[in-house]
């Protein structure tokens, strides 16, 4: 069994104090250990638990194993070594443990969606743990709470990134606990905060490291690092107009070879947006781009017109794949029926490709060339939406910006293998 690096004073208070608390949350920065400290509470009170079945659950099945049954080598699945093995209960994905007290049943569930909470009724669970809880659906959540109230040794465990504090998981759920723990302190909610001074696996030179990749204006730095409920405002990128230099690439660029790409972000009546990148020596460089508005130009381009531009853009250039906004199926369509090019739908996930794009500039893994007018203008512009309660893009100034999440988070990042240590 793998062990873990020792738990901080913080963590150990938290630890102890979840075997007589019924709902433990621990919500912090990323790397504060937080998956890796439930898990541990949480096996050691499956192991002598009365109850046969229980719950693990996350924003999809797949966040659930990757949090809880792996944890890095943590999980369950290592806690349990030799004792347990993987199957369906009820036609659903669980886990089957040996323990002390018998055999333990863990259904794995998904609580993302609007719905999820109808895979979770007909059972009463002794325990559950949701990961990411404040990423999941708020009737999953309420659903958990009332599965698991006849529980003879009732425990429910979350853990959680910062949000908003105008989130409705802090205004529907934690505040609720927080005020009936202070109106009686044998309330049973025990609540833990941690940050990457938590993680005792990390050196000081691994810290200093990741520090150097953040902007301390961001609400990256306040929620990631600090562990903060910080509102998304202002800029999306200020590092890059507070920097620009930094992220620039000038002069001639036609010497550098490598593998060529194009990211796209198709649009009929709003812009469309075409970038031409390079990847040599493990960093991309956008090199040239197309940008086209036909609103500005009073005129608007047909799927073949924009094809045609595709091609003047890549001329001279082998071209290992387009990644294209997945939402243009009939453009998609009309790259494949051409057959010159490789064609992938993007994955569109915007916060965590925002974040991507953001910590591999920072790491100085993607520069902009100078001549890419229309991104270094929307660099300047693009924000957040400081009246959603959600974090939430404006959906204006955003089209380069689109095309360049495209290419980061769906080809580049998992090309060269970027294990964004955020990203848990």
């Amino acid at each position: 069994m793998n062990i873990p690096a020792p738990f901080s004073q913080n963590q150990m208070r938290f630890f102890w104090n979840c075997f007589n608390h019924w709902f433990n949350v621990a919500e912090g920065g990323k790397r504060g250990g937080k998956n890796v400290l439930i898990t541990m509470a949480y096996c050691t009170i499956l192991e002598k638990h009365p109850s046969r079945i229980h719950l693990i659950a996350g924003v999809s099945t797949a966040t659930a194993r990757l949090n809880i049954l792996d944890c890095d080598g943590f999980g369950l699945k290592n806690y349990f070594e030799g004792r347990c093995r993987e199957g369906t209960y009820q036609n659903r994905d669980c886990l089957y443990i040996q323990t002390a007290t018998g055999e333990k049943v863990v259904l794995v569930s998904g609580g993302g969606k609007a719905g999820d909470e109808k895979l979770i009724k007909g059972n009463t669970y002794g325990t559950a743990y949701i990961t990411e809880a404040n990423e999941c659906s708020e009737t999953f959540i309420k659903e958990v709470f009332d599965r698991t109230l006849s529980s003879p040794d009732r425990k429910v465990f979350h853990d959680l990134n910062p949000k908003a504090e105008g989130h409705w998981y802090y205004e529907n759920i934690l505040n609720l606990h927080e005020k009936k723990q202070n109106e009686n302190p044998e309330y049973g909610f025990n609540y833990g905060h941690f940050t990457i001074a938590d993680n005792m696996s990390i050196s000081d030179d691994q810290l200093r490291a990741v520090l150097a990749t953040y902007d301390r204006s961001t609400v990256w730095y306040a929620r990631d690092i600090l562990g903060k409920r910080k509102a998304a405002e202002g800029l999306v990128y200020p590092f890059f107009s507070a920097g620009q230099d930094t992220y620039l690439f000038h002069g001639d660029a036609s010497h550098i070879d490598g593998q060529f790409y194009v990211s796209i972000d198709y649009g009929t009546h709003n812009p469309c947006s075409m970038g031409l990148w390079v990847i040599h020596d493990g960093k991309a460089l956008r090199i040239k781009e197309s940008y086209f508005d036909s609103r500005a130009e009073r005129v608007q381009r047909t799927d073949e017109e924009h094809y045609a531009e595709l091609e003047r853009l890549t001329k001279g250039y082998y071209i290992q794949a387009v990644v294209v906004d997945p939402s243009a199926a009939s453009f998609i369509e009309t790259i494949r029926r051409h057959g010159k090019y490789l064609v992938i739908p993007a994955d569109n996930d915007v916060l965590n490709g925002i974040r991507c794009v953001a910590s591999l500039m920072q790491a100085g893994l993607v520069t902009i060339h100078e001549s890419c007018a229309a991104s270094r203008r929307e660099f300047g512009l693009y924000s957040w939406d400081d009246k959603a309660k959600e974090d939430r893009v404006v959906k204006e100034n955003d089209h380069a910006m689109d095309d360049i999440r495209y290419f980061c988070y769906t080809i580049l990042a998992p090309l060269i293998r970027w294990a964004d240590w955020r990203r848990k």
